[in-house]
């Protein structure tokens, strides 16, 4: 098995693609699984979803992302990316690799299980967020999927060890643009205009200060990361533009933290537009589910800590019970890192994971 799903990460490493249009990575995985015994189709551009009919009434759905990072790859490995200013800098090819390492399983084993399996390789987890475009196709009815599961590589986790969290696991995000609208003048009469990047910096200062006051022990986060303004330096600026991310576990913090953004606003001269991307729910892993997978998945780690960074896997979990897991690489390596690698013997521990949950169906419903 291990010898396949190497070969797997590695070409699928070497031709990384960006958001929806993944025309390389798609026609891969088809002409691996177009000789399996299973139905094909692509819900949206660049998608593909293989479902192995057992002729049973409830279907396991497992789902990988596919997109890759505008990232220049400074690995040193034999199989680096073909593609300037792109790498699989987050693991999307190992989780490929798994996917269709359970295939392999599946090729042989798929009609002595007691449910239907549906794969999902899945674009835009990156950007835009394919997870709710494969979504509001309807394929989860369509092909009666009652359980779904998913895992990401994880770089702080030992080498090997597959873990999960009860409830919230990952945060909510949303992307948040704030226009500040002023008004022009020389500088040595700023007294008749209205400088937007005064206000866009006494404002940003008095969020942040705000923001420090909610109380709660469950993460957030509002960061800015960007500001442009003005045109040039002996002219007070009429436009200033805010760039950031917002980001919480608990939906009243979240909308408590819009609230700051909005009502801090009002005391500005100026005028301020507001954009906040819908952006992706809260990783909730199902408790109930978990609870099963414990009886019979022994070297399963729960962990105590949320994570603030986000995943749309959670679109998935807004339709039907799920739980995601984390894998760790062992190595500390960042996500998104131009030097992200990893020992490829752990994606057979993941699919391992994939298969005890197949194998125990009875178990979990």
């Amino acid at each position: 098995m291990l010898e396949n799903i190497r070969r797997y990460r590695q070409d699928l490493h070497q031709i990384p693609e960006l958001e929806l249009d993944l025309p390389k990575t798609q026609n891969y995985i088809l002409n691996i699984l177009n000789s399996y015994p299973c139905q094909i189709c692509s819900p949206i551009p660049s998608s593909v979803i293989a479902y192995f009919n057992n002729h049973k009434k409830k279907t396991i759905a497992f789902r990988s992302d596919m997109d890759a990072l505008p990232v220049e790859e400074k690995t040193s490995c034999t199989f680096k990316s073909r593609h300037n200013g792109r790498m699989h800098a987050c693991g999307h090819d190992g989780h490929m690799a798994m996917l269709l390492g359970l295939a392999d399983y599946l090729k042989e084993n798929y009609k002595r299980l007691n449910v239907n399996v549906l794969l999902i390789f899945q674009p835009g987890e990156e950007s835009p967020g394919g997870a709710k475009l494969m979504c509001e196709t309807g394929f989860l009815d369509i092909y009666h999927v009652c359980q779904i599961y998913g895992t990401h590589l994880w770089p702080n986790l030992k080498k090997g060890l597959i873990a999960t969290k009860t409830g919230p696991m990952m945060a909510r995000s949303s992307e948040v643009d704030i226009d500040i609208h002023g008004k022009k003048s020389h500088a040595a009469s700023y007294q008749q205009g209205i400088d937007a990047l005064e206000i866009a910096a006494n404002y940003l200062t008095e969020v942040y200060s705000k923001v420090k006051e909610i109380p709660g022990e469950v993460p957030y986060l509002l960061r800015f990361g960007k500001m442009y303004s003005g045109d040039i330096r002996n002219v007070v600026s009429d436009h200033t533009r805010l760039e950031g991310t917002l980001r919480a576990l608990d939906d009243a913090v979240y909308h408590q933290l819009t609230d700051i953004l909005k009502s801090t606003a009002k005391k500005y001269p100026g005028s301020f537009d507001f954009h906040i991307t819908e952006g992706y729910p809260p990783v909730k892993n199902d408790a109930a589910l978990i609870e099963k997978l414990l009886t019979f998945l022994p070297d399963l780690v729960l962990l105590n800590k949320h994570e603030i960074i986000s995943e749309d896997f959670s679109w998935y979990q807004q339709y039907v019970p799920g739980v995601f897991f984390f894998l760790g690489t062992g190595t500390g390596i960042p996500l998104h890192n131009d030097h992200f690698d990893f020992d490829e013997s752990i994606l057979e521990k993941g699919v391992q994971n994939y298969i005890q949950i197949l194998e125990h169906t009875k178990s979990i419903g």
